[in-house]
């Protein structure tokens, strides 16, 4: 019975490694959208002085 230590440590260690995954994969994605929205934005002003 002293394999589900060795087990839980390797199950918790697994898990701990993808919750870090997906927040390193989250911030991206915010970084990424974040940057499209100011283009977007600094596309539709420079539209804006055009017309």
């Amino acid at each position: 019975m002293e394999n589900y230590k060795s087990f839980y440590h390797a199950m918790f260690n697994k898990v701990t490694d993808v919750i870090e995954e997906l927040q390193k994969l989250q911030q991206e994605m915010e970084e990424k959208y974040i940057s499209f929205c100011e283009e977007e934005a600094k596309n539709n002003v420079n539209t804006e002085l055009i017309v």
